[in-house]
């Protein structure tokens, strides 16, 4: 609680205010929506920042975790085995250039 007054005593002799109790002082105060609305904006900006570092901290961590281990292939190998078709096949790609509803869902076909 010490260390809580000296902080409102400091910011009081800034403000020109002579106070002892901070309750007091941020009673007296009037609070200037702008500034509040930038710090609001600047926090979720702050908050997005930062949860992006966090992403691309967690994807490096899980992409160079092992770089030896080769399981997705396995898992591709088991899938075409199981009759699933290769989407990157010379003829499935022809499929999708061709496909007027995919490029009219692009805005890439008139």
């Amino acid at each position: 609680m010490k260390l809580f007054e000296q902080i409102a005593k400091k910011f009081n002799i800034k403000q020109g205010k002579n106070c002892s109790n901070a309750a007091t002082a941020a009673d007296k105060q009037t609070f200037d929506r702008s500034g509040y609305e930038f710090l609001n904006s600047l926090s979720k900006h702050a908050l997005k920042l930062y949860e992006k570092q966090i992403d691309i901290k967690n994807f490096t961590k899980l992409v160079l975790s092992d770089p030896e281990n080769t399981s997705h292939n396995e898992i591709v190998s088991e899938l075409f085995k199981k009759g699933v078709k290769d989407p990157l096949e010379n003829e499935k790609l022809a499929e999708l250039a061709d496909n007027s509803k995919l490029l009219e869902d692009l805005g890439l076909n008139d």
